[in-house]
């Protein structure tokens, strides 16, 4: 079950929107580009992200204001934010983007294989990350598989030492077996 990678891209203008598109072709990142911050706000409530390209300065909700609702959701706080701003020099709205979550900010123009590589980086992170939790789940499924065969082992030997009569026994070799098995539940 191999899910791809997405990268959510916020911007209010369009044409800004397909140019990061078009940057980030080829990659192996599904693009969603929505064109506010509340848009994106409810486009994290149906899919999960890699990474998100954020438009610093938009009308109604600006990027910072949408960084800091993304930031307050447990379910969306772990998502990487680059910030993207034509706003050039400006060492505050840097500073700001930082301090509402920011990993990075870009100033336009930005060399785009800068960003493919920045964004090739966090597709990589979450994409491992995937895979950590699924390899989880494996150990623990694992080490419940092992906790039932203890059990039955337990039980198994508690049958054999308490009792000489031969039904008891079958029922012992037949709960060993069972568990050499992997039919403990």
């Amino acid at each position: 079950m191999t899910q791809t990678a997405k990268a959510l891209l916020v911007d209010d203008r369009r044409e800004n929107l397909m140019a990061l598109e078009a940057i980030l072709q080829g990659l192996p990142v599904q693009s969603v580009a929505v064109e506010s911050g509340e848009a994106a706000l409810k486009q994290l409530l149906v899919d999960d992200f890699a990474v998100i390209l954020l438009d610093a300065q938009m009308p109604d909700m600006d990027g910072f204001e949408t960084a800091t609702h993304i930031k307050r959701r447990e379910r969306t706080r772990h998502i990487p934010i680059i910030f993207l701003t034509a706003a050039d020099k400006d060492a505050q709205l840097a500073l700001r983007g930082y301090q509402v979550g920011a990993v990075d900010y870009l100033t336009k123009p930005f060399d785009p294989w800068v960003l493919r590589a920045k964004v090739t980086v966090f597709v990589e992170l979450w994409v491992k990350t995937r895979q950590l939790a699924a390899q989880s789940d494996v150990v623990r499924e694992r080490d419940v598989q092992w906790r039932r065969l203890a059990e039955a082992v337990d039980s198994a030997t508690a049958m054999l030492r308490g009792d000489d009569d031969p039904a008891t026994r079958e029922r012992a070799a037949d709960l060993l077996e069972q568990a050499r098995w992997g039919n403990t539940r």
